[in-house]
């Protein structure tokens, strides 16, 4: 019975160092595609350009996706983008913000995101010009949303602010233990440890916040890339910047 007893603790923890190391050599590969369709997606973001001369284009003053700047086809956001009769399991989305008034550097920030299933669809921002309010699309896209910071939050902790009490969206579910977020006026990129179960739209993240102070009522600006409409895993993979000159 000992050796028994002995045998059975001991494929316990062999049985979860194999589901770990499943795990890591997961992240490990989705985070080495991740880096190659971020060298493709800024490829493409070259080879298409960016006209800073025109007044409605990317500013300091905050990040814009690269879709809403620059018309081009949604295909060319989906990885592997070499055979478009192969499933693409992956897609990109880039944000632009101008590093100076005067200057032609901008920093891009590329998120990457997994494909969630065939019928999945994401909350994302309506495509039309003026409309406001969230739409449901086929693509995971990163949506930028208020957050403050609360006089009796620690320096680590945010409050999420819903944008439209009167829809049926909550932003703050958007943001879920393990997601991560990207200051707007900054690019700092924190993880969120943990989503408080009350209250329900606060969170704390890996590190004090850094960016624009939250002191006032108005707050800031963060991204995030949303979990699927229905529920599951998130189907963010990666962020990864860089600063290019057009």
């Amino acid at each position: 019975m000992l050796a028994v007893s002995t045998l059975a603790i001991g494929m316990i923890f062999v049985g979860g160092t194999f589901l770990a190391g499943m795990y890591l050599a997961t992240v490990s590969t989705e985070r080495t595609i991740a880096t190659v369709a971020t060298d493709e997606a800024l490829a493409k973001i070259r080879l298409y350009g960016l006209d800073l001369d025109d007044p409605n284009s990317v500013t300091t003053g905050g990040f814009v996706l690269y879709e809403n700047l620059q018309d081009f086809p949604s295909d060319e956001m989906l990885y592997p983008s070499t055979d478009a009769n192969s499933v693409r399991q992956y897609s990109w989305a880039a944000l632009c913000r101008r590093m100076d008034p005067q200057s032609r550097l901008v920093q891009i920030a590329v998120m990457i995101s997994r494909q969630a299933g065939p019928n999945a669809r994401f909350w994302t921002v309506p495509s039309e010009p003026g409309e406001t309010g969230f739409e449901q699309g086929t693509l995971p896209r990163p949506i930028r949303i208020n957050v403050v910071q609360d006089s009796d939050a620690e320096d680590d902790e945010l409050t999420i602010k819903d944008g439209d009490d009167g829809d049926d969206v909550e932003e703050h579910t958007f943001v879920a233990d393990g997601a991560v977020i990207m200051d707007d006026a900054t690019g700092q990129i924190y993880r969120v440890l943990e989503r408080y179960v009350d209250p329900s739209d606060r969170i704390k993240l890996d590190r004090p916040w850094a960016g624009v102070p939250l002191g006032s009522s108005d707050g800031g600006w963060v991204w995030v890339v949303p979990r699927p409409v229905a529920g599951g895993r998130s189907p963010f993979v990666a962020v990864y910047q860089e600063v290019l000159r057009f």
